[in-house]
């Protein structure tokens, strides 16, 4: 039977960081297990594969779940999620949205990697941990049997879920611990696809706003891709929230930086020019898309066309679920953790990252909550061996 000072369960971002952050001591035994067979397999596509670990704008306003109080303490004190972790320079782009200046998802991972196995940290690879007794004994899915000091539990959430045998949350509750409801957030949608048949592909500069019963929530500005079930794309991802447990619509404005006036101006013209109906955007917006648009506004007057264009709406009939979404929206209830993120149950058990009921908006949030809470866990344990 294997004897280690703390023993990490996930080895994903916040499970890696936490490794990390816990072998500077130099002296203790740290085991870090992980059911897939490699480290960081989220983490090395986050970000389209660039890795967007971060935001420059690091507000509360951009998390969520019963833990945002959490958020605020830990993620939005710590720049850059614990980028100090990392042997790379980080840049931002021109939405505050900070990357490895290298925009290479897979390097993040490589970089932690190499610190763990240069600091001795011991990894244990496609194998589960299967039950934790207080103590702690842990028994893996092979047969062994470890022993642990402290115990930090980096289970990750059910999106993208590695293996869909293992629940996340499954050791947590064990021990008597409770999660909230659980949704699929930063997801693409399903909507109505009536209006956009013929736009699978396409893809647009557009802002997107979600709406409910009428009202207004959120909105975002970026990429929108038409697929054959609704729409994808970074700005869909960060109004996706909204429709995690409600329906509504989405409103696309197509040229958000040209004015209603500005497009009907056009859109004049090439009528007095002879063009034909269908054919009104053709140049302003991509061909396919203008002549949706026309085809549903069913008018040739400038002003109806242009006002089509900042407005063109669709109904949101649901979301593409866990097996797509980027995070869990809910996880551990945060009232069963203490301010250091130790369990109030049993003592020495902590937690970080996914697991715990926070998530955040699409941008680099929830890597940074990851990065950030698994440094704190290593710092507080660092405090009391």
């Amino acid at each position: 039977m294997n004897n280690y000072d703390v023993a990490v369960i996930g080895g994903g971002a916040a499970g890696m960081a936490c490794a990390a952050e816990l072998s500077v001591s130099g002296s203790l035994k740290i085991v870090l297990i992980e059911a897939a067979d490699r480290l960081g397999k989220k983490l090395a596509i986050t970000g389209n594969g660039q890795g967007n670990v971060s935001n420059e704008d690091m507000s509360s306003d951009h998390y969520h779940g019963g833990g945002k109080a959490l958020a605020e303490k830990i993620a939005c004190a710590d720049d850059y999620g614990a980028g100090t972790l990392f042997n790379c320079i980080f840049t931002s782009d021109d939405r505050g949205r900070v990357y490895p200046a290298g925009r290479q998802a897979s390097s993040l991972v490589d970089s932690l990697s190499f610190t763990l196995k240069e600091r001795g940290v011991e990894i244990i690879l496609s194998v589960q941990v299967t039950s934790v007794k207080k103590g702690y004994e842990l028994k893996l899915s092979d047969g062994r049997i470890l022993c642990a000091e402290y115990v930090v539990l980096c289970t990750g959430g059910v999106a993208q879920p590695v293996l869909k045998n293992f629940s996340p949350y499954a050791l947590a509750q064990n021990f008597g611990h409770k999660t909230t409801e659980l949704f699929p957030s930063l997801v693409q949608l399903k909507t109505d696809t009536r209006h956009i048949k013929t736009l699978k592909g396409i893809r647009a500069d557009c802002r997107v706003t979600a709406s409910v019963d009428g009202r207004d929530e959120i909105s975002a500005r970026g990429d929108v891709i038409f697929t054959d079930y609704g729409i994808s794309g970074n700005s869909v991802f960060s109004v996706s929230p909204i429709f995690a447990d409600r329906l509504g619509k989405v409103k696309i404005e197509f040229l958000p930086d040209v004015s209603v006036d500005r497009i009907a101006e056009d859109v004049s013209k090439k009528s007095a020019l002879g063009y034909p109906v269908s054919e009104l955007l053709s140049g302003t917006l991509h061909n396919q898309i203008g002549r949706a648009i026309i085809k549903r506004v069913n008018s040739s007057d400038p002003l109806d066309v242009a006002k089509a264009v900042k407005n063109f709406e669709l109904e949101v009939t649901g979301t593409l679920g866990f097996a797509y979404a980027q995070v869990t929206r809910g996880g551990v209830r945060v009232e069963e953790v203490s301010p250091d993120l130790q369990s109030r149950i049993a003592d020495k058990l902590y937690f970080a990252g996914e697991v715990l009921d926070v998530d955040g908006d699409c941008g680099g949030y929830n890597l940074n909550w990851a990065f950030s809470s698994g440094r704190f866990v290593a710092e507080n344990i660092l405090k009391r061996i």
